[in-house]
């Protein structure tokens, strides 16, 4: 199904047609990320997506890649990253080392300026999808260096005087893990959705993708087992979803009879990753049987 659009006033493809996302057969997304991802592409807008690590942030820009069969283009943020980076880098270090040794004509600057990843979407012949990850890593005035350009769609490089305008709006995802606000006039200019951690019913749909033809009996009790340790107090960090994935893979690996899942949790580790974590969960299972 194809629904139809209008830009904004970027003037990049005044109308055009969006042709809906319904997850892939390697991502199961719910009926409400459904709706809030053709939101985001019907009204132009960047897609800020924050949940709890394992909800799948950061594969959801990779499945609409996929499903929409567009190429994905990532830009994934340090603590040390410019917002300038995402658009173009300009190798000084490269054009004084050329001068030096006189490999070739320095006086062409351009052949020393590499588009980043916001800068390749905008020159791409096609839509691409923009995967923006971990935002709230960069300082806080990163978000708002960012805004003019997402929202113009264009850019000029004044080593060289060229300016680049994009083509084709990209579809523009943006994670973050909430470690630090984001500024409001940023948050204004994006569609903002929260992941809610996937209940029993989605969770084995997402596991019987990774594992198809796995036992009913093995899924029903892997998930209740799983669900029951996300529920102990104390747990700095619960178990995710990549965690639980690697978990029911181990037990596969080792034949684990689905039954012992009543008594206990073999493989702990797989589903923990600190020490004081594993001292509470261990002491809570100890009372499951």
């Amino acid at each position: 199904m194809e629904q139809v659009r209008n830009s904004g006033e970027s003037g990049v493809g005044s109308v055009e047609k969006v042709r809906e996302w319904t997850g892939t057969s390697e991502y199961i997304a719910s009926a409400e990320l459904q709706r809030i991802v053709q939101v985001a592409r019907l009204l132009g807008r960047p897609l800020l997506i924050k949940g709890e690590p394992g909800t799948g942030k950061t594969l959801l820009a990779q499945s609409l890649a996929r499903g929409l069969g567009m190429r994905l283009l990532e830009w994934h943020i340090k603590s040390t990253t410019k917002a300038r980076d995402g658009l173009y880098v300009y190798d000084t270090v490269q054009r004084l080392y050329d001068s030096r040794f006189q490999d070739r004509d320095v006086s062409d600057i351009r052949q020393y300026i590499r588009l980043g990843p916001l800068g390749r979407s905008f020159a791409a012949e096609e839509q691409v999808v923009l995967l923006i990850d971990e935002i709230d890593k960069a300082d806080v005035e990163f978000p708002n260096d960012l805004l003019h350009e997402l929202d113009a769609m264009s850019f000029e490089i004044p080593e060289t005087g060229d300016r680049v305008s994009a083509r084709h709006r990209p579809v523009v995802v943006i994670t973050s893990n909430n470690e630090k606000e984001l500024p409001d006039a940023f948050l204004r200019r994006v569609v903002f959705h929260f992941i809610e951690f996937p209940g029993p019913e989605l969770m084995g749909e997402i596991v019987e993708v990774h594992f198809p033809g796995l036992s009913a009996k093995l899924l029903k009790r892997g998930i209740t087992a799983f669900y029951r340790l996300r529920s102990v107090d104390g747990l700095r960090k619960p178990p995710s979803t990549s965690e639980l994935i690697d978990w029911i893979g181990a037990l596969l690996a080792h034949g684990i009879d689905p039954k012992e899942l009543e008594r206990g949790l073999p493989f702990l580790g797989a589903l923990l990753k600190r020490e004081q974590d594993m001292q509470v969960a261990t002491r809570a299972t100890g009372r499951w049987s």
